[in-house]
């Protein structure tokens, strides 16, 4: 049994603590842990009525409906009674945290739900202002932002991330309640009257986090998990790549993080650009690290600012700098004195968006068709994003219909009328011209057929001319 039950008010000190990070940049996460503790620590009626160790899985099945989506993709409002449908102001405001949905709309249609509704939402926004931690788009968050409607991913990061700051024990991918509670910022007076996130881990699916938190140890005096990923960075490059991962390091644990200046060298040219950027973390993603970050990008005017990934191994300088420093663009420093510098957890939403790590880039829409045996082998029951899914054969026509127009529209859809109504069909939004998006259709040929985009469609036809001449023997 823990000290006592939870019933620390949502006070922005514990908030800002809870989220160990800027309250401004992440506060739907750090309202959402302190509703965690609620559930797991709270008075009777309020905790779930969970085993004594517990799983990701056990605690969904405790707390939405049966009906919630139990994989990757993020829920829609599927059933009023569901927890996830709650906005974050039904968490903070209503004197009831186990209020459903429709509860919850009756309370703040009329008094006096609506006055209390309104005086604890000033109370809150004044407590923000008094703190500078005020987010620009605060109603937002609060009215229109479902605190539960995120993905898997997400909510199970925050078991992770309670485990990592000692509110939870975990063990072989499973979680247990401690018995005594870490040491927290204590307010007497509460900031909201009322009763009622998420620490990126290292890797991003949950199940293979899961996989290594258990055979990180050793069995019968031998190591029995392992991991082979590609890794195209040279040998003689290893030296510098550490390098720059340890300076980062160093880099991220200064308050203010303080932007820097890259000379990086792309792929193909010859020569580097200075870049000032804001690093905002390593991602390793298919073939090596890097860098992402926020701030001026190759071949863009020096004003221009957006995100970029840079591999380590072509990065020939790190320079840190002083937000004062002259070379720091205007619009970022803004950023930086507005605290709305970019966080990793937009990078996390930007890719369940659209498949791809070119995550700054517009995405497209995705319609390809395989054969049934291929699909029924190889492509039928695995996740390739949570964009990517099967349809049937008549919403075929409709995308088609829908995207194109003229001789296009009746063109592809004379194609698709020829091909079999057996073959499967599956849509997905991607990054365009991400080259891992192009590497997977390409290792699908010819198994695969792009029917849009249309643009993407012709690019891989004319691949196809170009590879068949390699092999077109008549030449000779």
């Amino acid at each position: 049994m823990a000290d006592a039950f939870w019933q620390e008010s949502p006070n922005i000190p514990l908030l800002q603590w809870l989220v160990r990070g800027s309250l401004k940049q992440n506060f739907l996460q750090a309202i959402r842990l302190w509703v965690w503790l609620h559930l797991l620590y709270g008075e009777m009626g309020d905790t779930l009525a969970l085993p004594e160790t517990f799983s990701y899985a056990d605690w969904r099945d405790q707390f939405f409906t049966p009906d919630h989506p139990s994989g990757e993709t993020k829920p829609t409002l599927h059933r009023l009674s569901c927890p996830c449908t709650k906005p974050t102001a039904a968490w903070l405001f209503h004197p009831d945290l186990t209020t459903t949905q429709s509860q919850w709309q009756v309370y703040q249609g009329k008094q006096p739900g609506q006055g209390q509704i309104q005086e604890q939402r000033d109370q809150l926004h004044q407590s923000l202002i008094d703190h500078d931690l005020l987010p620009p788009n605060l109603d937002h968050l609060l009215f229109q932002t479902r605190l539960f409607g995120f993905t898997r991913r997400t909510l199970s990061s925050d078991l992770h991330h309670l485990a990592t700051t000692g509110w939870l024990h975990i063990q072989e991918n499973k979680f247990q309640k401690v018995t005594s509670y870490p040491d927290y910022p204590h307010v007497g007076a509460p900031i909201i009257q009322s009763p009622s996130g998420q620490e990126l881990t290292l890797f991003t699916q949950p199940d293979l986090a899961a996989i290594a938190d258990t055979f990180s140890r050793t069995f019968q005096g031998y190591p029995r998990f392992f991991v082979h990923v590609d890794y195209v960075i040279s040998q003689n490059k290893l030296d510098r790549v550490d390098d720059w991962q340890a300076l980062l390091s160093e880099i991220w644990q200064q308050t203010p993080i303080p932007p820097v200046r890259l000379h990086y060298q792309s792929a193909g040219e010859t020569r580097s650009c200075p870049l000032v950027v804001y690093p905002v973390c390593i991602y390793y993603y298919r073939r090596g690290p890097y860098l992402c970050a926020y701030g001026q990008f190759p071949k863009a005017a020096s004003s221009a600012l957006n995100w970029r990934n840079y591999r380590l191994d072509r990065i020939l300088a790190i320079d840190s700098l002083n937000w004062k420093d002259t070379t720091v663009p205007r619009k970022l420093y803004q950023q930086y004195q507005k605290q709305t510098l970019p966080t990793p957890e937009e990078i996390e939403t930007a890719m369940d968006e659209a498949w791809g790590f070119d995550y700054y880039q517009p995405r497209h829409l995705l319609l390809l068709r395989f054969d049934r045996k291929w699909d029924d082998r190889y492509i039928r029951d695995t996740l390739r994003h949570t964009t990517f899914r099967k349809i049937p054969y008549h919403q075929v026509q409709f995308l088609i219909r829908q995207t194109l127009s003229g001789q296009l529209q009746e063109h592809l859809l004379r194609l698709w009328q020829h091909r079999s109504p057996d073959d499967a069909y599956y849509q997905a939004y991607y990054r365009q011209d991400d080259p891992n998006v192009f590497q997977r259709l390409r290792a699908w040929r010819p198994n695969v057929e792009v029917l849009l985009p249309w643009e993407l469609r012709q690019r891989t036809a004319q691949e196809v001319k170009q590879e068949m001449q390699l092999y077109d023997d008549d030449l000779l």
